[in-house]
């Protein structure tokens, strides 16, 4: 485990401004659309609903009119704009363990700041809490907190997890049967506003135009030179389809533009866009597991592209659905989609299949190698990360490395041990790449 690592006090120095893509710039304007839709739902007579990323159900959110506040990315948002590790604090003077998941105790600490988001605008309290549970049970810890704190209605969708790595009839008709009989008229009853299943049909539509254009930007990091960083990059590709935007014309516009530059990077034999400009030479191709930090996420990110290292791609980037898989929300059958949707997200499969996901990617993208970021607070993740990494590298051949970070705790991001660890990696790769031999787990990041 890593030891806490506590800011140095004095002025910091500013870092440059980040260069992103035009799409990279659509993705912020649509994020800061949604805060201000929250910050606006009281004045425009809105009722507001929370719920998580992994199996949200966006498309019938919208059938029913209300704003969508996402826990996670208030966290996360908090995070990158270095705004949690004072929340996280609070949190624990309030009583929380440090073991408690980072994302609950950045999210409750903001609240005992007085609900001011991420942007600076204020987060309305949530009329309705909708929990699709999928292989997180800190979700549900998480909500009971909340709906303690507010006595919000809080609606639970029970969704089985993947044991035997599959989804059967069995379960399917076990969602959608809450969904008719729990869900949607706990909605109803909350909105005011009666289902319709036409205009989630229509949503469902948007949904898929954006899901086939996001797998073919994911998909080009079979490239070479990859066009994209799977990872670090992809963080602003998934945001719009995995939060409040799924659905809407503004997220097909955003990944019809998106698709657009990256076959364009392809035209002209581009490597990805980091914050300082083009990438240069790809001199490393990497599949990593579990989620980013967020408090150092640029710095994290740094440490790959300054050694030429790019992420063809991640679990972290399918968390909100496995699209490259072949899942596509289905207007034909809306509710059994949904099912499926919940039932198949990334948290709720069992650990053969991640295996089987994560050597599948080796192959098809060429990668040299596994890296897995363990989020000290995370137990959806993090457990059984070891025993991935062991399975991985037996399958493949190929060499894997595992080091240790969190969330939105910047306490627990050693930038020195982490670069040091990701160094010793990139000459693991390099020297099996000479020899054909030398593959072997890192050891952990003390």
């Amino acid at each position: 485990m890593n030891d806490k690592v506590v800011p140095l006090s004095g002025a910091r120095k500013a870092k440059p401004v980040a260069i992103k893509d035009d799409a990279m710039n659509f993705q912020k304007e649509l994020i800061n659309k949604n805060y201000m839709e929250l910050a606006q739902a009281r004045a425009n007579n809105r009722k507001v609903a929370a719920t998580f990323v992994p199996g949200n159900l966006n498309e019938l959110l919208m059938c029913f009119g209300f704003a969508r506040s996402l826990p996670e990315t208030n966290a996360l948002q908090n995070g990158m704009r270095k705004k949690s590790g004072k929340f996280i604090m609070d949190a624990e003077r309030d009583g929380h363990s440090e073991d408690v998941c980072t994302y609950v105790k950045a999210d409750l600490g903001m609240m005992l700041g007085g609900e001011v988001g991420p942007t600076g605008d204020p987060l309305p309290t949530p009329d309705v809490l909708l929990l699709s549970y999928t292989g997180c049970f800190t979700f549900m810890k998480w909500f009971e907190l909340i709906r303690h704190k507010y006595g919000t209605e809080t609606l639970m969708l029970h969704v089985p997890y993947q044991g035997k790595g599959q989804i059967d009839p069995a379960m399917r008709n076990y969602v959608v049967k809450q969904l008719k009989e729990t869900i949607i008229p706990g909605l109803e009853k909350v909105s005011g506003v009666k289902f319709d299943i036409d205009l989630l049909r229509q949503y469902m539509k948007e949904s898929v135009k954006a899901e086939d254009d996001l797998v073919a930007v994911l998909q080009s990091a079979k490239h070479r030179p990859s066009p994209i960083d799977g990872y670090f990059g992809a963080v602003y590709y998934i945001g719009p389809i995995f939060t409040a935007f799924r659905g809407t014309p503004d997220a097909t516009e955003y990944y019809r533009r998106l698709r657009a530059e990256i076959e364009q990077r392809i035209r002209e034999g581009k490597g990805p866009v980091t914050p300082e400009g083009d990438m240069g030479e790809e001199k490393y191709r990497l599949i990593v597991e579990g989620p980013p930090n967020w408090t150092s996420f640029r710095d994290f990110w740094k440490m790959f592209y300054d050694e030429g290292a790019v992420v063809v791609s991640s679990t972290y980037a399918k968390v909100g659905g496995l699209y490259d898989f072949g899942f596509r929300h289905d207007p034909d059958h809306p509710l059994e989609s949904l099912a499926d949707y919940c039932l198949g997200c990334y948290t709720n499969l069992n650990l053969p299949s991640r295996i089987d996901m994560i050597c599948k990617y080796i192959e098809e993208y060429q990668a040299d190698g596994l890296l897995i970021n363990s989020i000290k607070s995370c137990n959806s993740f993090s457990a059984g990360q070891l025993l991935i990494l062991r399975e991985v590298e037996k399958r493949t051949g190929k060499p894997a490395a595992f080091v240790e970070t969190d969330l939105v705790d910047p306490r627990y991001f050693s930038a020195a041990n982490v670069k040091n660890r990701l160094e010793s990696y990139f000459q693991m790769v390099k020297q099996k790449r000479a020899t054909g031999v030398g593959a072997g787990a890192a050891p952990m990041v003390a």
